[in-house]
């Protein structure tokens, strides 16, 4: 099973208390349900998927409001390899529609949800298990997200989750809006909040070891850089000492040139930090890395000058 399946889960078996399980029922049949009329009455249509979260819906619905709730399950098409479970809830359906406010657009959370910590992380829940999906931690890229056909509840889940400083955004797509999290941290921390205890301890440790596998090949890409640029311009400085060598007698250049070039030719692959500490063994006199770096630029200006001089001629 994916991460996501393995989350929710974990979430569909924790234990709630009837205000937390009312906040947890409310936010699945506002993303996956839909109150229809018909010449019965009112009644709540919700369709998933997925047989546990049906049965989810299905337990909490007898047990708050002790009715029945009939199921239809559709062979979907061969593609999509999973039957649609339509749950048809149609006694008391008004009770449960105004107490849970789903035909509330003006307050797409009913206010009653947002009053107590624990059923704003319990309507998360229900969110996350209605329509909500996650990346695993092994992937390239984090993110968590949530699908709605409503702007307004889109926008709603967005702040409840801002309530936490998750940092939720909300995005427009063409079959609906999508509240989603793109930072590592928040989405742990969004973990944490609906109460999948297990799944934080995994996404942890997987993002740890991604983190630091990362953090491994950063270094060594430095590492790389670096003796790739300490190689280039060993090279280059060899080219200009040759140049030199070639063109000028070195009895009449100054000490401290002739001393530079004596220490690259003999460690042709060095650095300046490399070259500065070998210098007392080779020189007798210690000489520093901003010293030879300026006495190398002296040596790239004199061959640059004696190329120019050899093509002016």
């Amino acid at each position: 099973m994916s991460f996501a399946s393995d989350t929710k889960s974990e979430l569909l078996n924790i234990k709630s208390d009837n205000c937390c399980l009312l906040a947890e029922l409310a936010a699945l049949l506002a993303i996956n349900g839909q109150v229809t009329i018909s010449k019965e009455g009112l009644k709540i249509e919700f369709q998933t998927t997925n047989l546990k979260i049906a049965r989810k819906v299905i337990t909490s619905i007898k047990k708050l409001y002790h009715v029945d709730v009939d199921i239809v399950s559709k062979k979907q098409m061969k593609l999509t390899k999973h039957d649609q479970y339509i749950l048809i809830i149609q006694h008391k359906a008004n009770t449960i529609i105004n107490e849970l406010g789903l035909l509330n657009q003006d307050e797409p959370i009913e206010p009653n949800f947002l009053m107590k910590e624990c059923d704003q992380k319990a309507y998360l829940r229900g969110a996350f298990l209605a329509s909500g999906s996650i990346n695993s931690p092994a992937s390239s890229s984090y993110h968590l997200e949530i699908f709605t056909h409503q702007e307004s509840l889109a926008n709603a889940l967005k702040d409840l989750m801002n309530k936490f400083y998750l940092n939720a955004k909300m995005v427009a797509r063409r079959t609906g809006y999508i509240t989603y999290i793109k930072e590592s941290e928040k989405i742990s921390d969004f973990i944490r909040v609906v109460g999948a205890n297990v799944a934080l301890f995994t996404y942890e440790d997987e993002r740890i070891k991604r983190d630091f596998v990362n953090s491994i090949t950063r270094v060594m890409n430095m590492d790389i850089a670096n003796q790739n640029k300490t190689l280039e311009a060993a090279d280059r400085q060899l080219r200009n000492i040759s140049i030199i060598e070639n063109m000028v007698d070195l009895a009449r250049l100054p000490k401290s040139v002739t001393e530079a070039m004596t220490l690259r030719k003999e460690f042709p692959e060095a650095s300046l930090k490399e070259l500065s500490e070998v210098s007392i063994d080779v020189l007798n006199k210690s000489v520093s890395k901003s010293a030879l770096n300026h006495r190398f630029r002296n040596i790239q200006e004199l061959a640059d000058d004696l190329l120019e001089s050899v093509k002016d001629e």
